[in-house]
């Protein structure tokens, strides 16, 4: 594959991309519901993820593009960092951490000054706290299931295309699962099945927590209080309040990535690795051929899943945080931009500072 060949690779992928680095939002939920139909267990050691750095592949093909956009990642607000202290006179400061939704050995390693400011705090702050209750999906399935389930008949196999059928159950078939057994699901809910690296599901089916649930996990057990800023019903509500087309659009474009799924992990666990959320989403929209459909229906997905989510829960932070010696742990992708929670809270009156 020569250069030229590359880059229209990377063309091809944009638009799952602009879709993947916010459905890593709802791997850590929709993880709750998809390995209970799992009827294997593979040993999570065994599994690779492999993929390779995008970054790097254009470093190599395009420089002078990799050069914009980390101009434009360096404009965005409050792209860099993970860690952001919260400080208000007279109040005991807190901390707000990005996290990403892996199991990923290097995601789960805290630096040495969040691992200090996550153990001295008094409340661990999470996006739902209702995941750490193995019932509260179902219990949410129960009470609204036209949230996850077709409720008019439809099935999955009456929507995704025909030709697109015998690849959506291959892919779950290596996930230990059958469409018969998914049938009546959202299209959001096998997107994010497909979506999951086979290594991540592995390690989630051998029991291995995300980072959200494990640093809630651990802080419970050491006895400290653990709230959300949202409910399942929350998060569930904005992602199905999209157009089921979009959905769709979604499944096909996962399905058309493939082999490149490992990339887009990989590419996005070096960005977090390295702090650089603002990079992500310039990144993303670069390679994605302008005026396209899937680009115009994004602004509606950012606004519903990101924008919208990041007033809600600093609206629900703010009282948690004036009571001080708060880690509040929310996905990356919710900190930066003038929208991002770092700016709401600073709306506020706090002073809030990279670590």
């Amino acid at each position: 594959m020569n250069d030229t060949d590359n880059l229209t690779s990377l063309d091809h992928i944009a638009d799952s991309l602009l879709r993947l680095c916010l459905i890593l939002s709802w791997l850590l939920l929709a993880s709750l519901f998809v390995v209970s139909f799992s009827v294997t267990r593979a040993r999570a050691e065994e599994v690779s993820c492999g993929g390779h750095d995008l970054i790097a592949e254009m470093a190599r093909t395009d420089p002078a593009k990799l050069d914009a956009l980390r101009k434009e990642a360096a404009d965005t607000v409050n792209g860099k960092g993970l860690l952001w202290k919260i400080e208000k006179p007279g109040v005991e400061p807190s901390y707000l951490y990005g996290t990403m939704h892996l199991t990923d050995p290097r995601v789960l390693k805290l630096s040495d000054t969040a691992e200090t400011a996550y153990r001295g705090a008094d409340i661990v702050v999470i996006e739902t706290d209702e995941v750490l209750d193995p019932k509260a999906p179902m219990k949410v399935l129960a009470e609204t299931p036209e949230l996850m389930m077709f409720m008019d008949g439809n099935t999955l196999d009456k929507i995704i295309p025909k030709d697109k059928l015998d690849t959506v159950k291959t892919a779950l078939s290596e996930r230990g699962i059958s469409l018969a057994a998914v049938n009546r699901m959202q299209p959001w809910m096998l997107t994010s099945m497909l979506a999951m690296p086979a290594c991540e599901f592995a390690r989630k089916k051998e029991g291995a927590a995300f980072l959200d649930i494990k640093l809630a996990e651990d802080a419970k057990a050491q006895g400290k209080q653990i709230a959300g800023l949202e409910t399942i019903k929350d998060q569930l509500g904005a992602m199905a309040s999209l157009p089921t087309q979009f959905h769709i659009d979604g499944l096909i474009e996962t399905l058309t990535l493939g082999s490149k799924l490992p990339d887009v992990f990989e590419t996005m666990t070096v960005l977090y690795t390295q702090g650089d959320i603002g990079m992500i989403f310039p990144l993303m929209r670069s390679v994605s051929p302008d005026g396209t459909e899937s680009g115009q229906n994004y602004a509606e997905f950012e606004e519903k899943m990101v924008n919208a989510r990041n007033r809600t829960m600093a609206e629900r932070a703010v009282p948690i945080v004036a009571k001080g010696n708060a880690f509040i742990a929310v996905g990356a992708l919710h900190l930066p931009g003038e929208q991002g929670l770092v700016s709401l809270l600073r709306s506020r009156g706090y002073t809030i500072t990279a670590e």
